[in-house]
């Protein structure tokens, strides 16, 4: 694994997507979120997911001048079209808007459609939480898991995302409605590990902890079982109808089509009913439960979700980010 200064990386990623059409500003901004997903140690939606996401750009599904942009309003609603773009620029500005709605109106949603994947789904909780609001936001995805009760993958992992500002660190939760992602799948196979927990079914139909198995089925178990299921449909239908966008049915099943998906973004406003310091009294005293609880590990802590960032985010910027040495090869090949 090799370590690579940010901002090394940052500024090599934007020469590339420099080169692939990108302006200047937006190359920085889109090689910035890439860069610092990996810092914060989500390391399959990262620099790792690059070379992909350039692969995206060349087959037509991602369109580097597309730039998201309101098509109608109804008070602290809006409706975006994505035009293609990058969908990580996308839904940085969708929240960005989300929050400058909830500033004005205590609340504020903005649903997004004809957007493409947003890379790492817990970059806009930050984004919110960092802005003093609690953000929260989803995404359809292609089908890519079974739901309950079948065996064939027509629905999606459809990331949610819920944000809660803390002076002391922010509570993030960001979760598939999979047990564990596909990237998180092959992650434990090339480390020749098996997984923790049940991770889906074997091509027999029985539960299994090998990440090889489950990727070969493709029958990932979802996250609360039939519960995850559920969620994952709802949330789908929501993103959809609210955006009048491609519901996960219509998203080709392929990496490198996924295209096109509907995407909602809310920003609530913590001090619309009185002071900040108030609402985030009770968050610390939330978390301070959670601490002062008794862990089943005797050297083990009970952590909040997102607890572990800040402390993953300081050892990348001191040590330099790890790259997969082939990953790192590949992107300095696309510079011309």
């Amino acid at each position: 694994m090799n370590r690579i200064l940010f901002a090394e990386v940052q500024t090599i990623l934007a020469v590339v997507l420099r080169q692939l059409g990108f302006t200047a500003d937006r190359a920085q901004t889109c090689a910035r979120l890439f860069a610092e997903t990996t810092r914060d140690g989500v390391y399959t939606h990262g620099i790792n997911r690059f070379p992909r996401f350039v692969a995206t750009i060349g087959n037509g599904c991602v369109d580097p001048a597309g730039e998201a942009a309101a098509t109608a309003r109804y008070g602290a609603l809006e409706r975006w079209d994505g035009h293609k773009g990058p969908g990580n620029l996308n839904a940085l500005a969708a929240m960005e808007r989300a929050v400058a709605l909830g500033r004005e109106h205590g609340v504020g949603c903005v649903t997004m459609g004809n957007t493409n994947h947003w890379m790492r789904g817990g970059t806009y909780g930050w984004q919110a939480a960092e802005a003093g609001m609690i953000g929260i936001c989803w995404t359809n995805t292609m089908p890519n898991q079974p739901p309950w009760g079948g065996v064939e993958p027509v629905i999606g992992n459809n990331p949610l995302v819920i944000a809660v500002p803390r002076a002391a660190g922010p509570v993030v939760l960001d979760m598939a409605m999979s047990q564990f992602s596909y990237g998180a799948l092959e992650s434990y196979r090339k480390r020749g590990e098996m997984l923790p927990v049940d991770g889906g079914f074997d091509s027999e139909g029985n539960l299994t902890r090998d990440p090889g198995a489950v990727e070969q089925s493709r029958r990932l178990l979802p996250t609360g079982y039939w519960k995850g299921s559920g969620l994952a449909v709802v949330l789908d239908m929501a993103a959809a109808m609210m955006a009048l966008g491609r519901a996960t049915y219509e998203i080709a099943p392929d990496p490198l089509l996924e295209a096109g998906v509907s995407q909602m973004f809310l920003a609530l406003h913590p001090a619309a009913f009185g002071p900040a310091s108030r609402a985030e009294a009770i968050a610390d005293a939330v978390v301070a439960s959670l601490h002062n609880s008794r862990p089943a590990a005797r050297e083990g802590k009970v952590r909040y979700p997102g607890e572990q960032t800040l402390r993953i985010r300081e050892e990348n910027l001191r040590l330099g980010l790890p790259v997969e040495p082939v990953v790192w090869a590949e992107i300095l090949a696309f510079q011309q």
